[in-house]
């Protein structure tokens, strides 16, 4: 008998390291999915968070990529879209303006990791001589590493919850190390461990029928992996019946409530209340073994659901760029004029302007009827001229005008050349042997050589004068964004500038880098030096951005 109970007791003890349901761990939910990439698993992973977040968890949401670049900042936009910047001046994938937008909380270094970075900590510690000798491998080594980055938030003892989604699709070369080291983790941690595969239901328009097929597949190839997902969540575009329903949690290994439908919404911001609906909170909370706590507190998300789909007015803004035919190059400024537009019960529409195409010659027909132009950021030469003329347009007839780090930077040159009289005036990003570089690069980059992560990034503080409309948007004197550029306002010039009516209204308080300039003379004319789109949030949507709206829904 004795030692019958040595022999539980054993087991109970030894067990809770295996499992680790002690209260008060820290929790993980993976996110994968299958099929087709663009299913939407950054929306999904968003949308899960905020509920968790609205029960009273505090949750934190990272990315895994699987590209071997070491971050997306040397990416041309064409190959991943947008790069987001973080508060401590990370390049991250654009899935992270997503889990900001929703959870209203900054993201930092830890929640964006490649494969670049794992591989290029892997080696590093080899050449160290960390491994004493043995033979590095994927597993243990990659897998190990990979394990250490999911685990890094969670060991902070700041969240109850970390969300991890993987990117690509499941059976993608790219992806099996971060697969295979989720299966480690489901065997290590147990039930602190909980797998959301996200995948796809598709309609045959021809036999008039809802397809499971490609479901089970997908729950397949992860099952080769040796995972086994919890629960299912079916994009569709039907309502799936209760039989499908079934079907699925049938052949897929999961009990029916954990075979959640995800339809096709007219807004992103309506999937968390989607997903309410379907009890995916809960479910998840349950397989988990954690307490419901409160009843989910979405009454300003529904709020501003409620503005977004009843405008009282519309609004037509020029977006200027030179990625225009992509628009998720520009999606947290697409975003931050949708949270604008709600704040101002107003529907925005964007006029996608190529700004290669741009001349004197179509600049009326192309800018005609448009109640805002908002000039956006962007390197290299290509388009310049393009964004000089849409600058001059907006600044001779009146239009409220909004440029954005290279916007505010073309704002400088329109007005060097067209206003000052400096003809050749120009960046020296742009012409290296301009007679007037009133845009030069940054005293601390002329040494650098390398590109990745080497730019002026993430925050800094930023201090504005009172009589501006800047001040009059912000409401304080001093407040800090983030950045990304090499290049700078010439201090040089700053006279020349001011005299001719365009003022430097903000300023870094360390280095005095003019942030803002503006004409006090024209209606709204605001170029700044930062990213302000990265920081606009669904309850806190930015306060440039609302001025701005603001400032062309009065323009007549």
């Amino acid at each position: 008998m004795i030692f019958k109970r040595i022999f539980i007791l054993y087991f109970a003890f030894f067990g809770q390291f295996k499992n680790h349901t002690a209260l008060g761990t820290t929790k993980y939910i993976f996110v994968t999915g299958g099929v087709t990439s663009s299913l939407g698993k950054g929306i999904l992973a968003s949308s899960l968070a905020k509920l968790l977040q609205a029960r009273g968890y505090s949750i934190t949401i990272q990315k895994l990529d699987p590209y071997i670049n070491v971050d997306p900042g040397t990416l041309n936009p064409y190959e991943h879209g947008e790069c987001f910047v973080t508060e401590d001046g990370a390049e991250t994938d654009l899935d992270l303006g997503y889990y900001e937008r929703f959870l209203n909380v900054p993201t930092s270094q830890a929640n964006n990791v490649t494969t670049g970075k794992i591989y290029q900590s892997v080696i590093n510690k080899e050449r160290r001589g960390d491994y004493l000798g043995k033979t590095v491998q994927i597993i243990p080594h990659i897998t190990d590493e990979i394990k250490r980055k999911i685990k890094f938030l969670g060991s902070k003892g700041k969240f109850d919850i970390v969300v991890t989604e993987i990117g690509g699709t499941v059976g993608d070369i790219e992806s099996l190390p971060y697969i295979e080291a989720v299966r480690q983790l489901k065997w290590e941690m147990g039930d602190d461990v909980l797998v959301v595969h996200l995948t796809l239901v598709p309609y045959l328009a021809a036999s008039g029928e809802l397809k499971t097929k490609p479901t089970q597949h997908s729950v397949k190839a992860l099952l080769e992996s040796g995972v086994q997902p919890d629960v299912l969540v079916l994009r569709t575009e039907h309502d799936l019946a209760m039989n499908i329903r079934k079907k699925v949690a049938l052949f897929c290994n999961v009990d029916i409530d954990s075979v959640v439908q995800s339809m096709d919404v007219p807004t992103i911001y309506e999937v968390p209340l989607m997903m309410l609906k379907e009890n995916l909170d809960k479910t998840v909370l349950r397989k988990l073994g954690l307490p419901l706590k409160q009843e989910p507190d979405l009454k300003a998300w529904n709020e501003f659901i409620h503005k977004l789909k009843n405008p009282t007015s519309e609004v037509e803004i020029g977006l200027v760029g030179k990625y225009v035919e992509l628009h998720d190059a520009y999606k947290s400024i697409v975003e931050s004029l949708i949270h604008a537009g709600a704040m101002n019960e107003c529907k925005v529409k964007i006029r996608w302007i190529h700004s290669e195409v741009v001349t004197e010659e179509n600049a009326e027909e192309t800018f005609k009827g448009l109640k805002g132009i908002l000039v956006a950021p962007g390197f290299g030469h290509r388009g310049i001229e393009g964004k000089i003329i849409a600058t001059r347009y907006a600044r001779e007839n009146k239009i409220p005008f909004f440029g954005i780090c290279l916007g505010m930077q073309i704002a400088v040159i329109e007005f060097a050349r067209n206003v000052i009289g400096l003809k050749l005036a120009d960046s020296t990003e742009m012409n290296d042997k301009t007679p007037y570089p009133v845009i030069d690069l940054m005293e601390a980059q002329k040494d650098i050589t390398e590109k990745g992560g080497t730019m002026r990034l993430g925050g800094y503080d930023c201090r504005i004068v009172k009589d501006s409309n800047i001040y009059k948007a912000y409401g304080k004197e001093h407040f800090k964004e983030r950045h990304r550029h090499r290049y700078e306002f010439n201090n040089d010039y700053l006279n020349d500038f001011e005299k001719a009516g365009m003022k430097a209204v903000g300023h870094n308080p360390d280095t005095n880098l003019v942030e803002v300039v503006e004409i006090p003379e024209h209606p709204w004319f605001v170029g700044v030096q930062f990213h302000p789109e990265y920081s606009s949030t669904v309850l806190n949507p930015h306060p440039l951005f609302v001025a701005f709206i603001k400032a062309a829904l009065t323009n007549n």
